[in-house]
């Protein structure tokens, strides 16, 4: 996969989407990929598919999965965490290493998307020391892994999480720039041009305010904008990752309420042709 590649990341549907719903959407709709989350994949099974009957309907459609999301049980003490069902209302914490590594094996995905969400004590040495671990294991599983860092965790800006990749020495390890994260954590164009291309294994790109909403969790998660919906300056953030020679692809991850409550079909038009017109625009 590419630059010219489009992914849908799951996040863009609605949750609930039928897995042959999703990959239908994804196709018409021009992606040469998707995203999944270990519960999209949990209930495709339930649906009655086998792994099989899941690489049919990706290759049918003629998708790739581009990245499995998230890896959470990476950084030190994390996998020790215990967080009840009742409390996942996200329905993360229930797929942890040999549950996404299946998927990933199971789907011949590219990638793995790693995230701090839990915190703890650790310093970015230790966490360098846990990321490498975690691209050692993603290795045999023929696997990249995309750390992205989020607003208010303990990987809360580009400079650190490249930082912790670039300590690890992984090569099949790098980072993921998601356009909502990069503007809400003030990260500059100049420090995306010097970050080295190679070093960048995801896009994901959404828009929003300028002004930041008073609960960030919240608005990450319901209210996200189309690209070109918002006031993020995406066209000059996608200048500055073309600057950087990444051969990434190009994800749209839009946690949307409003989008949300399309049908698949059209919420994949949407976000793809909302895309393509920044892309367009890049400078």
């Amino acid at each position: 996969m590419g630059p010219d590649d489009l992914v849908l990341c799951s996040g863009t549907l609605r949750r609930g989407t039928p897995f042959a719903a999703r990959l239908a959407a994804a196709s018409a709709a021009g992606f040469a990929a998707v995203s999944l989350w270990g519960r999209d994949y949990a209930a495709a099974r339930a649906e009655g598919w086998s792994d099989a009957d899941l690489r049919t309907m990706l290759d049918d459609h003629g998708l790739a999965v581009a990245e499995v999301d998230p890896a959470w049980w990476w950084p030190p003490g994390a996998s020790d965490v215990v967080i009840p069902p009742g409390l996942d209302s996200e329905d993360i914490f229930g797929f942890g290493e040999s549950e996404l590594f299946a998927v990933a094996d199971a789907l011949g995905a590219r990638s793995l998307n790693a995230v701090d969400v839990l915190g703890g004590t650790w310093d970015v040495d230790g966490a360098a020391e846990a990321f490498a671990g975690l691209c050692t294991t993603a290795a045999e599983h023929g696997l990249l892994v995309q750390l992205e860092w989020l607003s208010w965790s303990k990987i809360p800006d580009m400079a650190t999480a490249l930082h912790i990749v670039e300590s690890a020495g992984q090569p099949n390890g790098g980072l993921t720039i998601d356009a909502w994260h990069f503007v809400r954590t003030g990260t500059g164009l100049d420090q995306l041009r010097e970050v080295p291309g190679a070093s960048i294994l995801g896009v994901q790109l959404s828009d929003g305010p300028l002004e930041p909403e008073s609960n960030l969790l919240e608005a990450t998660l319901h209210h996200r904008r189309l690209p070109g919906e918002g006031e993020f300056d995406l066209p000059a953030i996608v200048g500055a990752l073309r600057h950087t020679g990444t051969q990434a692809p190009i994800g749209v991850e839009v946690f949307s309420d409003e989008l949300h409550d399309q049908p698949a079909d059209r919420a994949a038009r949407s976000a793809a042709q909302a895309t393509l017109d920044v892309l367009r625009q890049a400078r």
